[in-house]
């Protein structure tokens, strides 16, 4: 089966708030079994005496290491989680149990700084803990542990302690009953594994051709559902009460000694590497980019068709959708993460270098909504007549990636952190498309859209100030 992407055609225009485009190329893109050796996953090791490890992560001193790191490579991709409900990790997936005063915290997104300082003596007090990123450290015989990464179902830490994000903090309906049982987070992130892949191939099953736009992608955690109504009505109030992103908030922090992912293909006044610069708190924090209000929310010209109600109903297991690309990644933000680049979403969907044909393999997606929710075909082939036809997430029983995601394509298709572009910038080592363009990127296909739009390989664009029926978004975080 053939994705395209290249020479763009215009998709019908919806009452969506702007001119929806979808990649639609002439040539092809592919999807193969590939098995390069993996990249460099960053290790979680006792902080050095400098205060930070090699990759530069933030340790004991809070301070950030050299930006180039040093990356030994390995052969092994990580296998996919086997657990029933679909949960990944790492094997050292338990958080801390350990109490005491920490004296040295970070925040949810691991950007907080430590007052502890590194010697050869006591840094730290037996029993006390400290974030990593989202995972803890222990004092033990005076020194920092080596990290424990907080649990898929807790996946936030803040103060030593691995919990909630923001979103889930009230366990309601929407945040706490996702899942087949209904009983899991829906704030539930799982490990992604770092590694190499294609981000341009083309597969039917027997392996793939045309591989080609290699990419390396960092470990990093990737939400297991899509944001729910439910989670989006708790940033809603957050907001109606203040909240505002700040300055420079958002990024990769985990990556480059904090400077976030690589604007790919972009140089400095100096010649030198730009990397993402989060949050613009000067030009984003005003209500043209920034206004979740049930007016915009349900507002008919973001499609007619919206998951949000004026207030808490028998929707908050729904995707939320009709936001824009700001209010996205503000989402992302508030909630401890950040939204995650193209190349991070595809790898996922792709399931790194196995080259996935779609997130769950090569089964033809069909009309039972299994796999996928697409065509119209939830709950029962009504061909969108009737309002939203979108299922409460993670309904698709067997479509969870390799890492255990679900939704991944179909549904609603989700924001990236990348402008859209047709042709994928190279190299890309930790990288996003950050040129600005008309569109932000949009990655897999809907409940309205065709099943060529489930391929792991599809995107298309949308401006980053409208909101769509069709368009919600999941988030990313710090490993």
């Amino acid at each position: 089966m053939d994705q395209s992407r290249g020479a763009i055609d215009k998709l019908e225009v919806r009452k969506e708030r702007g001119l929806r485009i979808r990649c639609c190329a002439t040539g092809t893109l592919s999807v193969g079994l590939f098995a390069a050796t993996s990249a460099c996953i960053p290790s979680f090791g006792t902080p050095s005496a400098a205060g930070v490890d090699a990759g530069g992560m933030e340790t004991a001193s809070g301070e950030a290491g050299d930006s180039s790191r040093s990356s030994t490579g390995t052969d092994a991709q990580a296998s996919p989680c086997s657990g029933s409900d679909g949960a990944c990790g790492s094997p050292n997936s338990a958080s801390s149990s350990s109490t005491g005063s920490s004296s040295a915290n970070s925040d949810a997104s691991g950007s907080g700084s430590s007052s502890a300082t590194s010697s050869q003596s006591a840094v730290c007090q037996d029993g006390a803990t400290q974030c990593l990123f989202n995972g803890v450290q222990t004092c033990i015989d005076g020194a920092w542990s080596d990290v424990t990464p907080c649990p898929a179902t807790t996946p936030s830490c803040s103060a030593g302690v691995c919990g909630q994000p923001s979103s889930c903090q009230v366990a309601i309906n929407g945040t706490a009953n996702c899942g087949s049982a209904a009983d899991e987070s829906c704030c539930a992130s799982l490990d992604v594994p770092g590694g190499t892949y294609y981000r341009t191939y083309t597969n039917s099953g027997d392996g793939g051709t045309g591989e080609a736009d290699l990419a390396s992608v960092s470990g990093f955690r990737l939400d297991k559902y899509l944001v729910t109504v439910g989670r989006f009505r708790q940033f809603v109030n957050a907001w109606s009460n203040g909240y505002l992103p700040a300055a420079g908030s958002g990024k990769h922090v985990h990556l480059n000694g904090g400077s976030g992912l690589v604007s790919a293909g972009a140089l400095g006044a100096d010649g030198g590497v730009v990397y993402e610069s989060g949050w613009d708190s000067t030009d984003w924090n005003n209500t043209s980019d920034v206004d979740p209000t049930t007016a915009n929310l349900t507002s008919t010209s973001c499609g007619g068709v919206a998951t949000w109600t004026a207030s808490f109903g028998n929707q908050e297991n729904l995707p939320i959708v009709c936001v824009s690309w700001f209010e996205a990644y503000a989402f992302c933000i508030w909630d401890g993460g950040f939204l995650p680049s193209s190349a991070e979403s595809e790898y996922a969907a792709a399931g790194g270098n196995q080259q996935l044909e779609y997130p769950w393999g090569s089964a033809a997606p069909g009309a039972a909504n299994e796999y996928a929710i697409y065509d119209c075909n939830y709950p029962s082939q009504e061909n969108c007549t009737n309002g939203p036809n979108v299922a409460p997430v993670g309904t698709t029983a067997l479509g969870p990636g390799y890492w255990g995601q679900l939704d991944l394509t179909g549904e609603v298709s989700e924001f990236v952190l990348d402008w859209y572009t047709t042709s994928y910038p190279d190299p890309c080592a930790d990288c996003a498309y950050l040129t600005v363009t008309p569109y932000r990127m949009d990655r897999g296909g809907s409940y309205m859209a065709s099943a060529t739009s489930l391929l792991s390989t599809y995107f298309d664009g949308f401006p980053p100030s409208l909101g769509s029926d069709a368009i919600g978004f999941r988030c990313a975080r710090t490993p």
